[in-house]
């Protein structure tokens, strides 16, 4: 992998992380536009942890409150006693789903479901769940009123991110405003809910990634981490500041749009829709030659 490769994914995965369009599926579609070989979904959750970092700055104020509450409340025996303990639970219990189901479906997250018509669809489809959501939505409560039922209940939407095209941040967003949340809140809980089951997926990943035969240099990984660290801080704020006066029909828009396209030129056979397979899971560590028996006359 050259740097302008691991530049132009690092700003694409800072810029459509934080964003409901699905990091995914642009990492996925990026390569092959460009005929570059698909880095692989271990590149793509070891390049995450630079938006991970992102959330962790831009929100440490958040979660220095959330971190302390959660723990002071174990030591008074009383868990659930302040909004910000409960805020912190609501986190914890909310990646359950996503942990649970993404460890059971590995190996089909990371070959047929990153063909290019299951991004496609997922994009189309949730980007009408988005919309019909906005339509119905309150958009009158916040943070400050949501419940265990929330919390779980968002969870699960996000679960529905592991099939890529759907986004993580599109699916907990969505989740948020059916259950009433303001626009801003609910995109404030999807990045406090991202921080756990991106970290757990980015440190999974370079146990495999650094035991694997064949990956991309360091150098590689490093440059697409610090890019897509600073393309999300960005990314974050102007989200955040958007969402404050605008709806999310944009999004809705942009996601049909480029899923009928993509469909197009699948359909005209511009792209495979599973080019570069050979590059979509880690590879295996090495394993030992089998040792030939020596033949005796």
């Amino acid at each position: 992998m050259s740097l302008l490769e691991a530049i132009v994914l690092g700003l694409v995965q800072g810029l459509t992380e934080f964003l409901p369009i699905s990091s995914t599926a642009h990492l996925r579609i990026a390569p092959e536009l460009f005929g570059w070989p698909d880095p692989g979904a271990a590149y793509s959750a070891i390049i995450q942890l630079g938006t991970v970092a992102a959330v962790l700055i831009y929100f440490r104020r958040d979660i220095v409150s959330l971190v302390g509450a959660f723990f002071k409340g174990l030591a008074r025996r009383e868990p659930f006693g302040t909004l910000e303990s409960r805020l912190a639970w609501f986190v914890l219990v909310g990646t359950l789903p996503i942990g649970l189901l993404g460890l059971a479906l590995k190996k089909v997250i990371e070959t047929q479901f990153r063909s290019l018509y299951v991004i496609a669809f997922s994009l189309i489809v949730l980007a009408v769940v988005l919309f019909v959501v906005e339509k119905r939505a309150s958009h009158t409560r916040t943070v400050a009123d949501m419940t265990w039922r929330d919390g779980i209940l968002i969870g699960l939407w996000q679960a529905l991110a592991l099939v890529p095209g759907s986004s993580r941040s599109g699916t907990t967003l969505t989740g948020g405003l059916s259950l009433g949340l303001k626009r801003e809140d609910a995109a404030r809980y999807s990045f406090l809910l991202s921080i756990p089951a991106t970290s757990l997926a980015g440190i999974f990943e370079l146990k495999h990634l650094l035991e694997a035969t064949t990956r991309p240099s360091t150098e590689a990984l490093v440059v697409g981490t610090l890019v897509a660290f600073a393309s999300g801080m960005g990314a974050i704020a102007w989200l955040l500041n958007f969402l404050k006066r605008r709806t999310t029909l944009v999004f809705v828009v942009y996601r049909i749009a480029l899923g009928v396209l993509l469909l197009g030129l699948l359909q005209a056979s511009v792209l495979k829709p599973m080019s570069g397979v050979e590059n979509l899971s880690t590879p295996d560590a090495p394993k030992n030659p089998p040792v030939e028996k020596q033949v005796t006359d």
